[in-house]
């Protein structure tokens, strides 16, 4: 009686010590993000136009949690080897699928651009928003929206999206493209950007409530700040409490708050 009861215990011990095992795997599994997907990395850097050979990538494992859905993953290597890029990568930089160029003349077809769950939204950003010269497929800004009365004190500004891809300037989707036909014309100011759906219906209600503004990214800047929407009271507020000191820093000159357009 005493061996068969010895034996029970010794079997529930080990069974008990596996169930620790296994939970403590999963624990540090979703501690460090999940489990570790393969993606393609350049080892060194590639410029744009130049094709991918399979001695300028490798391989890094990154948790699924911080695996973008426009990462190429290593079971897709052969399908890339020997395309060309449509922007320069860096070193050590992760390949997208939104790097390569499609193409002889490395013109993109805009559906083929859009991954799967985002959608092509073209903006009209305001025709005094000079940033949108300097814009390039491929870049990432932020969606600022101006909303509310005619009276610009009833304004306010809005943060509607951050770290959205352009796809497409005018109805250029290729930055080649664009130098090469100067098609930066201010008149326009007309770019697409992958958006989801939740994200389209942002943007849809807030060009019919006021007009739109984008603010360029360093395009390995991932963070998303916490802004406050800002109207032009809170400026005053802000002002009267010292909160705007009125000079930036590292300058001289004094920062204009104005409630125009």
């Amino acid at each position: 009686m005493n061996r068969r009861a010895l034996l029970v215990a010794f079997v529930v011990g080990i069974l008990g010590v596996f169930l620790l095992l296994l939970y403590q795997r999963r624990f540090e599994l979703e501690a460090s993000g999940g489990e570790k997907i393969k993606l393609l990395i350049a080892v060194k850097r590639v410029e744009r136009g130049k094709p991918i050979t399979d001695e300028a990538i490798s391989v890094r494992e990154v948790p699924l949690a911080y695996v973008d859905d426009r990462s190429i993953r290593e079971v897709d290597k052969n399908k890339i080897l020997g395309l060309r890029l449509g922007t320069t990568v860096k070193e050590q930089q992760l390949l997208l699928w939104t790097d390569l160029a499609t193409g002889s003349d490395d013109r993109k077809e805009l559906s083929s651009l859009v991954l799967p769950g985002y959608r092509a939204v073209s903006i009209r950003a305001a025709r005094d928003d000079t940033s949108i010269t300097l814009l390039r497929p491929g870049d990432y800004v932020d969606v600022i929206g101006v909303l509310g009365a005619s009276n610009a004190e009833a304004k306010s500004a809005v943060v509607l999206l951050q770290r959205v891809l352009v796809l497409a300037m005018g109805s250029e989707t290729s930055p080649d493209a664009l130098d090469q036909r100067d098609n930066r014309n201010q008149a326009e100011n007309l770019l697409t950007l992958s958006l989801t759906l939740s994200e389209a219906q942002i943007i849809a209600l807030a060009a019919e409530r006021g007009r739109l503004a984008v603010a360029v990214r360093h395009p390995d800047d991932q963070q998303k700040a916490g802004v406050t929407d800002i109207n032009f009271d809170s400026l005053l507020d802000a002002k009267k409490r010292g909160e705007i000191k009125g000079v930036r820093a590292g300058s001289t000159a004094p920062v204009n708050i104005t409630g125009g357009q």
